[in-house]
């Protein structure tokens, strides 16, 4: 059900700025919320202040697909926002930008495809970036585009999470869309020169930026009047875990291989049989793999189906930048399918098996941990190397769900934790996801879930 939006105190200040000012950068921490912020002042600045009227949301594509019109529906003050998703053939974009709509929604690697069909009739007059950062490079295609159409654009709001340190030398071309080099410079190397000093490199290319002594204070002071920084420890009292359910958008052919496989393993259930618990576990567990990309075959091998979730994942350690995280899988193909995707972003990946994983994790020496739930049982400490717990793989067991949890919300962990779900819609997920939140460690509803799964596919069939 949903439930009346009252914005924090920060949450607030965010959506005022945003109204007041023609060109902001919020730079929030996963599980601020961002979207709920952007669409409120959105809603404000198109019903009520007549200040829009087209708003295009560039995005990443698991993001594009499915976060944001599931936070539109999930509040009723923003139930006036009509939305269309940009996604597919070229033909289904363009259908998607004839639609009568107020926000208008695509993945970054369509930027330059839209800024080539509108051109000089370019009709979007507010522009938001979800994870900005993605515009980081200048010779990048989209961001050349998206700077040519910037003198056209009255309204423009950058989205991304807290810049870390070594992420300032990326700021000059997200900051440059929004006041055109009047902070930093006109050019990226200008602003090199003025703030930073060449790392690591060889005879002739340098390899890494690292800012002067003084350098990341001046920066924040000069972007200050255009830039909101806010970090979660900061802002986040109460309650100090933070549930972010991210939805996960299967493609059209995933969709239906999912649906088919589904009817498949449910009519394999004779008509007279009755559902018992090993029957639903069997079964659920099947659709939960369904869910995450791959199944189990006869021979015991894995085949995968679709690598939604993947990427779903994948976009949303984009986000968290620097911060490490924990990530549950549940199924031994989802670490095998994991592992060799993490370890391409050259951060360190490690599976929990040992008490020196934990040793390093906690002394901060892991990026990204991947551990089973099951294998983190009671008065496991993982609480100093991180506060961001990623659940790949979903359990039906509230006991492992929470234990799991408490991983790093403990006593000990300096910040509040953040709890990211990747859920896939009209998959078993959101079933799983009910139960835990009722708290219900029965099998009832493991049962009833399938039972119910079962009436609706046997009536199709």
């Amino acid at each position: 059900m949903s439930n009346e939006f009252r914005p924090h105190p920060y949450q607030e200040y965010c959506i005022k700025r945003i109204e007041a000012e023609p060109y902001a950068g919020l730079f929030l921490d996963m599980g601020l919320g961002k979207t709920v912020i952007t669409l409120t002042a959105i809603n404000e600045l198109r019903f009520y202040m007549f200040r829009v009227r087209r708003v295009l949301i560039i995005a990443p594509k698991m993001v594009a697909q499915a976060t944001w019109t599931a936070e539109q529906a999930k509040w009723p003050h923003l139930s006036r926002l009509r939305l269309s998703v940009v996604l597919g053939s070229q033909q289904e974009r363009v259908a998607a930008l004839r639609r009568d709509a107020d926000i208008y929604i695509i993945n970054r690697d369509n930027v330059v495809w839209l800024c080539e069909y509108y051109g000089h009739a370019w009709p979007f007059d507010m522009v938001v970036l979800d994870e900005s950062s993605s515009f980081k490079n200048p010779q990048a295609k989209r961001f050349k585009a998206l700077r040519a159409m910037r003198p056209r654009i009255s309204r423009l709001v950058l989205l991304t999470g807290t810049p870390a340190p070594k992420s300032l030398a990326d700021l000059w071309s997200q900051i440059y869309l929004l006041d055109e080099g009047k902070r930093l410079g006109r050019t990226l190397s200008a602003y090199r020169q003025a703030f930073f000093v060449p790392g690591r490199r060889n005879q002739t290319v340098i390899f890494e930026y690292l800012p002067k002594e003084g350098a990341e204070a001046q920066i924040y002071n000069l972007i200050d009047d255009i830039c909101i920084s806010m970090k979660s420890e900061d802002y986040l009292q109460l309650p100090d875990f933070v549930v972010d359910d991210i939805p996960v958008e299967l493609d059209a052919a995933a969709a239906k291989q999912y649906k088919d496989l589904e009817r498949d393993a449910i009519l394999e259930l004779d008509d007279g049989e009755a559902v018992t618990a090993m029957s639903a576990a069997a079964l659920t567990g099947k659709l939960l793999q369904l869910c995450n990309g791959a199944v189990y075959d006869e021979t015991g091998g894995a085949v995968e189906l679709h690598r939604c979730k993947i990427d779903a994942l994948m976009e949303t350690l984009e986000q968290l930048g620097e911060q490490h995280a924990l990530i549950y899988y549940y199924f031994q193909h989802d670490l095998a399918r994991l592992v060799p995707v993490l370890q391409k972003t050259k951060k360190t990946v490690r599976v929990y098996h040992t008490a020196q994983d934990v040793d390093d994790w906690n002394a901060g020496r892991i990026d990204y941990l991947l551990a089973q739930p099951a294998s983190c049982g009671y008065g496991l400490n993982l609480q100093y190397g991180g506060r961001h717990i990623i659940w790949f793989g979903l359990t039906w067991s509230l006991e492992e769900y929470l234990q799991a949890n408490k991983r790093l919300h403990r006593q000990g962990q300096p910040y509040p934790v953040i709890c990211h779900r990747l859920i896939v819609r009209g998959g078993i997920d959101e079933a799983v996801i009910k139960s835990l939140e009722k708290k219900d460690q029965s099998q009832e509803a493991l049962l009833e879930a399938i039972k119910a799964k079962i009436e609706a596919i046997r009536g199709k069939a």
